[in-house]
């Protein structure tokens, strides 16, 4: 699609953003207040300033940081209409290589953020069904045990569909998530016309005051439970490319106005109850505020949001995860495309360990309170690493170093303030979100790091100049004293400058067993910059069967190696580049291309190896993860076609010389007395 048509809003767009864009933050409502209200020690402790100001810092929190920070600013950062930290990231990359540090920690930071709001959401929800009665006494869910139960059962029927795709439920997205956030905001006002003051909430004076007046049991640390209130910000980023700019910024003052008039009825209901018991010591304004009569209705409501707002999370960590395998942070993973809407997509293997990680939390917190704690500090992480790139890319578009720096102060400052104030709640769940997001920067770091010691390590003499092997693979070829290993012969192998290649590739051909094929193809993918680019070009060296691709695909685009080859060998064909292979045996009449076998060489870590330190440990800790991933042949999209894995040994750094000594005995008693000195035995 045109970016600028992408980006144009429409009815049907609008209404597809509410669904796709907001669930993270449009179910935020159904727990920050009840944070911040147990974190100054209960209903029966707040003051009516306390919830005026608190109020007013989460309003100003979200105007701040996503209304100002993302719909205004980082909406402009995109990279052909692609948003999210990795496409930030391939903006400006190339003017500081440092600069992959804060996208990889970002990175990994959102990639936590997608195993706990899940577990959060959904367990809030199903808590509001507890000391409900069906009928005359009847109490089906009265223990936090059957809310864990059905929490399960949910989450493993959501993970267990992802196989699917989300083509025919995404389609319903949109006018569920509408009637949400049209529910949250009348349900909101009918509570606020009993005090309409409670609208001096916008006034930002109540929210400075609230962070240091002595009604504030918690301090700054009430900035923990207010930053909740904003997760779900960067999706509106990183979610640009599939609804376009237009329907973020059009749709957004309808979710804003929604979520401030349902934060200021539950203000006004809490103040209207200061000496409300719960039933059982649990209490949620949010469902608090509905009319009893409909209160079941209101809870199925928000169970199914909750589903929507974890379906848009685990969907983009298949998006993320993609992306960061091809701008090698990640190993290569098997990705399956379940229909043919582009953009969707689906990781068995990050699917398997996000379920399991959701579950994991569920059982070890049981309680959304408990959860909450945990919530929110990766989140605080990736959004002080999208302000660092963000001032970069101001940078890079020459706005004014003045304007800039107020950029990275101003929001750099709430950023670190935020980060801070969920560090005071690591010990209480905190801790469990840094584990998961260290983990998985830990792999990222290990992965590209160690990708690039490898290159940086590798002996002078490991490429070779693939033109000046040309005619001795020509004369192979033709040379009819060895069997046709195959018509055209692939190998996926990066070609350096048009000309260097991997002496291990040659090795492969004309040392290993020669291959004597047709035509000998050596296929390089490059991932560009661009999300969505599909182009190659060719390099035959003066020779009809000798043929150096480079694939250039956007890092969104799928690696379907296989049916790019065909339409390049019939081009290729067609323009007299290279000679027809017509086919004798055959079901198809006319064929002119004959069949493939793809080769692919793998390295192993070689005991000749000599790298010290962490150099090492980095390098041999990144081919084992190499081993742990799936198939190579799935990378390039080579599931069903002929191929070949080879692995060859990696050789780095300087090798030390070993040679075995010549003895020469005259006869066998010297010979014996040689054994009886050099031996133990």
């Amino acid at each position: 699609m045109d970016e600028k048509k992408r980006n144009r809003a429409s009815a049907a767009g609008l209404l597809i953003a509410i669904g796709i864009v907001y669930g993270d933050i449009g179910t935020s409502p159904m727990y920050v207040m009840k944070s911040i209200v147990a974190g100054n020690g209960g209903i029966g402790s707040v003051s009516r300033d306390f919830i005026i100001g608190s109020i007013s810092l989460v309003l100003w929190t979200v105007t701040l940081l996503t209304t100002l920070q993302t719909v205004i600013i980082a909406l402009k950062a995109t990279n052909h209409g692609e948003g999210g930290i990795f496409a930030l990231y391939t903006l400006v990359r190339k003017y500081a290589k440092w600069l992959v540090l804060p996208a990889l920690v970002g990175g990994a930071a959102i990639l936590a953020d997608g195993t706990l709001t899940p577990a959060v959401t959904v367990t809030t929800a199903i808590e509001g069904l507890k000391g409900i009665e069906f009928g005359k006494g009847n109490i089906p869910v009265s223990t936090q045990t059957e809310v864990i139960i059905i929490t399960i059962i949910i989450l493993l029927l959501l993970f267990s569909v992802q196989r699917m795709g989300t083509s025919i439920i995404g389609k319903a997205f949109g006018p569920i998530m509408f009637v949400w956030f049209s529910f949250l905001g009348i349900i909101g006002l009918v509570n606020m016309a009993s005090d309409w003051s409670i609208l001096q909430a916008l006034n930002p004076y109540y929210a400075i005051a609230v962070l240091f007046g002595p009604y504030n049991k918690a301090g700054l640390a009430i900035l923990g439970s207010i930053f909740l209130a904003t997760t779900g910000a960067e999706a509106l980023y990183s979610d640009v490319g599939h609804v376009g700019k237009g329907n973020i910024i059009g749709s957004w003052p309808f979710v804003f106005l929604a979520l401030t008039f349902n934060y200021m009825g539950q203000g006004v209901w809490i103040l209207n109850n200061p000496n409300y018991q719960a039933n059982g010591g649990d209490f949620n304004p949010f469902f608090e505020i509905v009319p009893q009569q409909w209160r079941l209705a209101a809870i199925v409501l928000a169970t199914i949001a909750a589903v929507i707002a974890s379906q848009a999370l685990i969907t983009g960590s298949f998006t993320l995860v993609a992306e960061a395998s091809g701008l090698k942070f990640l190993p290569r993973m098997n990705i399956i495309y379940p229909s043919t809407k582009k953009g969707q997509i689906y990781i068995p293997s990050v699917n398997k360990m996000i379920a399991a990680a959701t579950i994991a939390i569920v059982l070890l917190f049981q309680t959304s309170e408990h959860m909450e704690a945990a919530y929110g500090l990766s989140i605080t992480i990736s959004m002080l690493m999208t302000t660092i790139l963000l001032y970069e890319w101001l940078v890079l578009k020459k706005v004014n170093p003045i304007w800039n720096w107020i950029f990275l102060i101003f929001f750099g400052f709430l950023d670190v303030m935020f980060m801070l104030s969920s560090l005071t709640k690591f010990t209480h769940g905190g801790y469990v979100s840094v584990l998961i997001a260290g983990f998985i920067g830990v792999i990222m770091c290990i992965w590209f790091y160690g990708n690039k010691i490898r290159d940086k390590h590798e002996s002078r003499n490991a490429y070779v100049r693939l033109d000046e092997y040309t005619d001795m693979l020509t004369r192979l070829s033709h040379d009819e004293d060895y069997p046709t290993y195959a018509t055209n012969v692939v190998y996926m192998a990066k070609v350096k400058y048009n000309k260097f290649i991997k002496r291990e590739i040659l090795y492969s051909i004309l040392d290993k067993r020669p291959k004597r094929a047709r035509a000998y193809w050596f296929v390089t993918v490059n991932v560009t910059n661009e999300p969505f680019t599909a182009e190659y070009a060719v390099n035959t060296y003066g020779t009809k069967n000798v043929i150096n691709v480079q694939l250039f695909l956007g890092f969104k685009r799928q690696q379907k190696v296989n049916v790019y080859l065909r339409q390049i060998v019939h081009d290729l064909i067609a323009d007299g580049t290279i000679e027809a292979q017509p086919q004798e045996y055959t079901t198809t009449p006319g064929r002119d291309v004959g069949d493939f076998s793809f080769v692919i060489v793998n390295d192993v870590i070689s005991p000749q190896t000599e790298l010290k330190g962490y150099e090492k440990w980095l390098v041999e800790t990144r081919v084992w993860l190499q081993n742990l991933s799936s198939n190579p042949a799935s990378w390039f999209g080579l599931d069903y076609a002929d191929t070949v894995i080879e692995r060859v040994p990696l050789i780095l750094g300087n090798q030390n010389s070993s040679r075995i000594e010549r003895i020469e005995p005259k006869n066998y008693e010297q010979l014996k007395r040689k054994l009886e000195s050099k031996t133990l035995e």
